[in-house]
């Protein structure tokens, strides 16, 4: 069953085309990954799901469990059960570790605080009184935001470049989080042009010029990407649009 449906989205920015006509299902309780060159459309698909700002000027419809979500602002989307996390994690300079965390869960215990670092793979004596600023590179950063996303328990997850700026170490630790999730029953949505991201979901979608080209296993869609996308000569056209 699809936990959302994005039906016919178009979006313009700044004049420039970026997502054209994209209709597409994900199913309840899978993770799927949104595959694609640089400048495809990928974070804009997320930015339009999320209901970001800068993204709500569509057309279409976005469903999420049945109901019309198209003109619902982004706090309205996430009361619904849907977060996002973002490829370069915010710094709140002076903001402790645990208090990031611990917003907008009615339930953030110093405990559960302490269960979810450790699933991030973060050592919780070491982590939990830490201020949130530039003496926590960007691994540690993702990982304590993604750590907020485990105590919150949403519905649905949006992951943009969850490998960006990770060592491998740091890596497979997400990776963990995100089969927890999973367990739980909770929806993901990779986006990444990574093929290593690409494997660890179970459904994949191709993006290129803001349209889904193709969908199937994770296997097919990489082959496809390998293949066909990393060697397109049209990616620097695709980075400037998405860029602009």
């Amino acid at each position: 069953m699809a936990v959302l449906e994005t039906r016919g989205i178009n979006l313009e920015i700044e004049g420039s085309k970026i997502l054209n006509g994209l209709t597409a299902e994900f199913w309840s309780g899978y993770v799927h990954a949104v595959i694609g060159p640089n400048g495809a459309g990928k974070s804009s698909l997320a930015g339009t799901i999320m209901g970001l700002k800068r993204y709500r000027k569509i057309e279409g419809q976005i469903l999420f469990d049945g109901e019309d979500i198209t003109d619902l602002t982004a706090d309205k989307r996430a009361e619904r059960g849907i977060t996002m996390a973002w490829q370069e994690p915010a710094r709140f300079e002076g903001l402790k570790v645990h208090k990031f965390i611990g917003c907008g869960n009615n339930n953030s215990s110093r405990k559960k605080i302490a269960a979810v670092l450790e699933k991030v793979g973060l050592e919780p004596e070491e982590y939990i009184d830490r201020a949130v600023d530039d003496t926590l590179s960007g691994g540690e950063r993702k990982r304590i935001e993604l750590a907020s996303i485990l105590l919150m328990q949403p519905r649905l997850v949006l992951l943009d470049e969850p490998d960006s700026g990770i060592d491998v170490g740091a890596l497979e630790k997400i990776f963990d989080a995100i089969q927890y999730m999973k367990d739980q029953g909770i929806t993901v949505i990779l986006i990444t042009h990574s093929m290593t991201v690409l494997n660890h979901a179970d459904h994949a979608f191709l993006l290129c010029d803001g349209k889904i080209i193709d969908k199937g296993t994770p296997e097919k869609i990489g082959r496809f990407f390998r293949e066909k996308c990393m060697p397109c000569r049209d990616h620097d056209a695709h980075e400037i649009k998405e860029e602009k």
